[in-house]
């Protein structure tokens, strides 16, 4: 695999895995071919182990399992996907709605894994971790879903700033615009600050490591070609979703495998209500209501958040552990020269 600044040729086969190459931050950074350049980070962990994919949400990257991460990686393996448009992979021509990311998800769990992994999906994440599990549900181990945007119960609304802001990205030409401005006239810093203000209950929970990395990362997204009408199409279409709930619910309610939902009461995005009103939908999930939590608490409080997702690996998500994990044959291990293979990029 080439570094993450020099994605491999387009030319290159769908799911082309070359060799990981490490990134400034100590990370393996991948470019798998999907109709496109899609970057992927490995965190790390046992070659053998269960393997967790992370899914972030709108306007995320990979950055945002940054210190989630190494609390899991001594027991399993641990990766992030960028998704179209988001971090560090361009749109390349395809779109970056919820569909259409679920589609790029499906095809890269089938043509790059070589195992069902255990998706970590947060926000829209989280809504198209439901999607792909639903849909194509030998692709998914299990799921654990953190604040994801489900649908809300009639009479739960999000907060009334929050609300204003996305109708605004439904006006036409308009939401892309009022992106670049903003852009132009905040620095990546303050871009990053009034991001956290939003989404975390206390902003000051956040380590200095974290902001900064965060910050580095909003400033490679003004560099992505079209990264405002990305984040436009991929909000619309998670509005969308969310207004239009039918088939979403129905997934949520059918959804076949072992699930974690993690969800904090001060969600200023997405109410707590979305998560009392899935718990009693689904009395088979394990739902953990997370005091004085905003909506990204795998950032605001990493060590809580890990605790609660290795406690339930360690319980009601055992089976899903077990389908996660990669079975290495003497054959595959003499090919790597006696060390177990990563379940990682291709087979």
């Amino acid at each position: 695999m080439t570094s993450p600044d020099s994605p491999p040729h387009p030319a290159e086969p769908a799911g082309t895995a070359p060799t990981a190459t490490p990134t400034a931050d100590a990370h393996r950074s991948f470019w798998a071919q999907l109709d496109g350049p899609v970057h992927v980070v490995d965190f790390g962990g046992p070659a053998d182990a269960p393997l967790l994919l992370c899914v972030h949400g709108l306007g995320g990257s990979w950055l945002n399992w940054l210190l989630l991460a190494p609390q899991l990686t001594p027991r399993y393996r641990v990766m992030a996907v960028d998704l179209a448009g988001h971090g560090r992979t361009p749109a390349a021509g395809r779109g970056t709605d919820v569909q259409a990311n679920r589609r790029l998800l499906d095809r890269f769990l089938t043509d790059v894994l070589d195992v069902p992994p255990i998706l970590v999906g947060n926000s829209m994440g989280g809504m198209i971790s439901v999607m792909q599990a639903s849909l194509r549900p030998a692709s998914v181990a299990g799921m654990i879903l953190v604040d994801p945007a489900l649908p809300r119960p009639r009479g739960v609304w999000p907060d009334p700033e929050i609300t204003r802001l996305f109708a605004g990205l439904f006006v036409p030409r308009l939401g892309a615009t009022v992106m670049a401005r903003r852009r132009a006239r905040s620095s990546p810093r303050e871009l990053v600050e009034e991001s956290l203000r939003r989404l975390c209950a206390d902003p000051g929970r956040v380590p200095e490591s974290a902001v900064a990395a965060l910050e580095r990362g909003q400033r490679e997204r003004g560099e992505l070609l079209g990264a405002d009408q990305a984040f436009v199409g991929a909000a619309r279409s998670v509005v969308w979703s969310l207004l239009h709930a039918g088939p979403l619910a129905h997934m949520v309610r059918t959804v076949p495998q072992p699930t974690l939902m993690l969800h904090g009461t001060a969600d200023r995005l997405i109410p707590v209500g979305v998560a009392h009103h899935v718990a009693a939908q689904r009395p088979d999930w394990r739902v953990e209501i997370l005091d004085g939590l905003g909506h990204i608490p795998m950032i605001e409080t990493p060590d809580l958040t890990a605790q609660m997702i290795l406690d339930w690996l360690g319980r009601e998500g055992r089976p899903a552990v077990d389908r996660a994990r990669r079975v290495t044959t003497a054959r595959s291990t003499a090919a790597h020269g006696g060390a177990a293979p990563a379940p990682a990029v291709g087979s």
